[in-house]
């Protein structure tokens, strides 16, 4: 019967905890999305808005990890039971990264404040909706512990990947056309560059949430796009 009640009580701990990861991850959602609406429509309080939600997403992470620590010393869980808290901790860190790469956004957009836009705005938007739904994805298969599920999420970072080079290209062509399209230029650069990284960090979700639900650790590249490389000559 005390093995029955302590094992009620791990799984109401892990619940909270888990709660927790995806409130954390629902705010990192909202930290790039909205950074990346704000850019587009221009809107600075938004922005400002966004950067003042730092310190939650931070808050936030060190309440997960405070609770998993608290979980391992009392109830000293092993094999997928620990696997799970572990990587939660894990989890929290790269969705409180994934949330810094939107205050960063945010940050590009005070930085550009009453500036018109060089150009619309069309594939900064495509990335952060792939980002959001890459995240849903992720958080989705953590909590089924669904090991395909998260494996696909990896190669959706392949789209995130060929925007980023896209508007990479495209700025570049108006830097050159323009010379005082430089500075606008290089911060839609960095945007996008955060854009990219904020990807790589869901793909590091994928990777925790196989070696919770398996035990076996992975790359997250063995299930992208494969990189062709050129021959040596």
């Amino acid at each position: 019967m005390e093995q029955l009640t302590g094992r009620k009580e791990f799984d109401e701990h892990l619940q909270a905890l888990e709660q927790n990861l995806m409130k954390l991850g629902s705010m990192a959602e909202d930290a790039v999305t909205k950074a990346i609406w704000a850019l587009a429509k221009r809107d600075d309080a938004m922005a400002r808005q966004i950067m003042d939600n730092d310190d939650a997403l931070d808050d936030l992470r060190e309440t997960i990890n405070e609770q998993a620590l608290k979980i391992i010393a009392r109830f000293q869980p092993v094999a997928l039971d620990l696997r799970i808290v572990s990587s939660i901790m894990h989890m929290a860190t790269d969705l409180e990264r994934i949330g810094d790469l939107g205050v960063n956004v945010a940050k590009q957009c005070i930085r550009m404040s009453g500036q018109p836009l060089i150009k619309p705005l069309i594939d900064l938007p495509r990335m952060s909706e792939q980002i959001r739904e890459m995240i849903d994805a992720a958080l989705k298969a953590f909590m089924n512990k669904d090991v395909d599920a998260a494996k696909a999420v990896c190669g959706m970072d392949d789209e995130i990947d060929d925007l980023d080079s896209q508007i990479f290209r495209e700025l570049l062509m108006l830097m050159m056309q323009n010379p005082r399209n430089i500075e606008q230029a290089m911060l839609l650069i960095l945007v996008s560059r955060n854009m990219e990284r904020a990807g790589d960090h869901v793909t590091n979700l994928c990777e925790q949430i196989v070696y919770m639900a398996t035990g076996q650790t992975i790359n997250a590249c063995d299930y992208r796009r494969p990189i062709e490389r050129e021959k040596d000559k």
